[in-house]
């Protein structure tokens, strides 16, 4: 059964940091390109870093500076580290693992469940 599962979310202040970690199966690392997607309540589900296998990373104009996507393959965990968090970074952050390392859910196969990210004002 494919599984990914995200952790890590919560509530932090403004500008505060926090790591979100998805877990998965060994196949996948050494298969899929795998990406941090959100999303917020009435808004499009939208990419926000995405790593191919090669180590190179891609992230979205919102999370460039601020983000940095990492896996270890050794825990079969992909990891989104967040800093500088704003309000506007509430959301539903979701796991995602496909064929492509684009930005784009028609990239994507699987998904988590989501974990989800609350910036406090």
């Amino acid at each position: 059964e494919v599984q990914l599962v995200e952790s890590g979310g919560g509530s932090v202040p403004d500008g505060g940091s926090l790591r979100l970690a998805c877990t998965a199966s060994k196949y996948f690392y050494t298969t899929f390109r795998l990406a941090w997607f959100r999303q917020a309540p009435g808004k499009d589900r939208e990419g926000v870093a995405v790593l191919d296998n090669d180590g190179t990373a891609t992230y979205s104009d919102s999370a460039k500076g601020r983000f940095t996507i990492s896996k270890d393959g050794d825990k079969n965990t992909l990891y989104l580290d967040m800093t500088d968090l704003t309000p506007g970074d509430s959301a539903v952050y979701i796991c995602a693992a496909g064929p492509m390392a684009v930005l784009s859910q028609a990239a994507f196969w699987y998904w988590g469940q989501g974990t989800q990210v609350t910036v406090d004002s």
